[in-house]
């Protein structure tokens, strides 16, 4: 029973972890620019209220409230979550005291700041641990991991991968697409070369639903990068993901794919970093960093609360030359955080019956 409940608690704390690393990188976004331009910070909270801990440093309380699930830096002078009416007084530091483009600047840092910490982390694997090897490269494993199918059939390190069911494969993508379209629980043989001695066996590949995935538990030979190659990979992958993200909204919009299908809620977010920590720390962390591009992204749509909402409010002042009046903003406000509330409810409750 203790051996269940400190499980438990440790799985908490993962899910605590990544999504304190997500909203502190996404806040310090907003945090940094909103110095820069000299607007006030009145508070920068990990945690929705109420507030638990803090300190008053300066003119900005930093603290940490109770409720885990989110963030906020509250900025003088803005219509925000918080709804407060009398919030904007005209001072030189408020937020609507400051010229547009600094405003649209001090939203958009944000999610630039969850895209750039992708970026950073995928450009530090790179250079630091190395990543695995590209397209055009051997069948040769570089890591199995412990306990799964290729490890029970006796697959090791420095093995090389020569057919898969039959078929002949000299390439990682040969290797990833043969066992991707193996039906669930079907079994495949496999066959390989080690120190010129033929291997083979038969090997079942489970769902990995982290990857959305089949896999039997083999990673390809790590490939080593120069700074200069780790940038631009990182900066590559990073460009390459978001085109991904940005199309799978379209589909979603279009009605290509369900939405259902495609949105995660905290609940299957929870699973997947519980499924990505017990793979290792680092698969953790690069979780985390595919996770925060998708925070980015997410609050660049147009909806109201979401940074995305307030980027229109300030295109249709630029438009229009004068601001938009408080009242409207509130009553906007107000159904944004309705319909999003309604979202956050619907994937949940997808969560629980998937």
């Amino acid at each position: 029973m203790i051996d269940s409940l400190n499980s438990i608690g440790i799985q908490i704390l993962r899910f605590i972890f990544v999504l304190g690393i997500l909203i502190f990188v996404h806040e310090l976004g907003h945090f940094i620019l909103a110095k820069l331009t000299g607007i006030r910070v009145e508070r920068f909270s990990l945690g929705y209220p109420p507030r638990m801990i803090g300190k008053q440093i300066g003119e900005t309380d930093y603290c940490i409230s109770w409720v885990p699930l989110g963030g906020y830096v509250k900025l003088s002078g803005m219509i925000d979550e918080s709804l407060e009416q009398d919030s904007v007084k005209g001072e030189p530091w408020e937020f609507m005291s400051k010229p547009i483009w600094q405003r649209f600047l001090v939203i958009l840092a944000g999610p630039f700041m969850n895209v750039f910490f992708t970026f950073a982390i995928i450009s530090a694997f790179a250079y630091f641990a190395g990543l695995p090897q590209q397209e055009g490269h051997s069948s040769k494993i570089g890591s199995v991991l412990e306990g799964k199918p290729a490890a029970i059939a006796g697959l090791q390190a420095g093995d090389e991968i020569i057919e898969i069911s039959g078929s002949p494969v000299s390439t990682w993508e040969d290797i990833v697409k043969n066992i991707g379209e193996v039906a669930q629980k079907q079994a495949i043989a496999i066959t390989w070369k080690r120190d010129g001695e033929i291997m083979s066996s038969t090997v079942t590949p489970y769902y990995d639903s982290t990857q959305n995935k089949r896999l039997i538990g083999i990673g390809s030979a790590k490939q080593e990068y120069s700074l200069a190659q780790s940038v631009s990979y990182g900066f590559n992958s990073t460009w390459k993901y978001t085109g991904m993200i940005f199309n799978a909204i379209g589909e979603m919009i279009t009605g290509k794919v369900e939405i259902r299908k495609s949105l995660a809620g905290p609940v299957s977010i929870y699973k997947m970093v519980q499924e990505s920590a017990d793979v290792g720390f680092e698969w953790l962390i690069y979780f985390t960093a595919m996770l925060s591009l998708n925070l980015g992204i997410f609050n660049l749509l147009p909806i109201p609360v979401l940074d995305g909402g307030h980027l229109v409010y300030l295109t249709i002042e630029a438009i229009i030359r004068r601001p938009i009046s408080t009242k409207t903003k509130l009553i906007v406000q107000q159904i944004g955080m309705a319909l999003l509330l309604i979202l956050i409810v619907l994937v949940t409750y997808n969560d629980f019956t998937r």
